[in-house]
């Protein structure tokens, strides 16, 4: 599966920033994760083939909201009260869920998009 994400820009403290990530196939799960200078890449959300089943990191949880557009094959990121802390580059990624390890794997990854939230 090929993903293109899209999006990402700068903002202020507070602001909002829509990313989306296009999939050139389906999958079992589509998801987000960001890795800043210097640190891990850090889970952000996901969410499962249709959508319903969501889950978020809890850094973001409460500010960011995660959606699926199955008729597109599109994924979602809505980001609102942007901190600093969430600057980072934002990678889409798409995977399968694994019965053996009862854990979703991801085998797919974007190019990334940078957002910067400035103070």
């Amino acid at each position: 599966v090929q993903l293109q994400a899209s999006g990402g820009g700068l903002v202020q403290a507070g602001g909002s920033l829509r990313l989306s990530c296009a999939a050139s196939g389906s999958t079992d799960v589509m998801g987000w994760f960001r890795q800043a200078p210097g640190k891990e890449r850090e889970f952000v959300a996901r969410a499962n083939w249709s959508g319903v089943q969501t889950a978020y990191g809890n850094s973001v949880k409460g500010r960011f909201t995660i959606s699926r557009d199955r008729a597109e094959n599109t994924l979602h990121l809505q980001m609102n009260n942007l901190k600093p802390e969430d600057t980072a580059v934002y990678l889409c990624a798409a995977g399968r869920y694994s019965q053996r390890y009862q854990t979703y794997e991801y085998d797919s990854w974007g190019q990334g998009t940078q957002v910067t939230v400035s103070s």
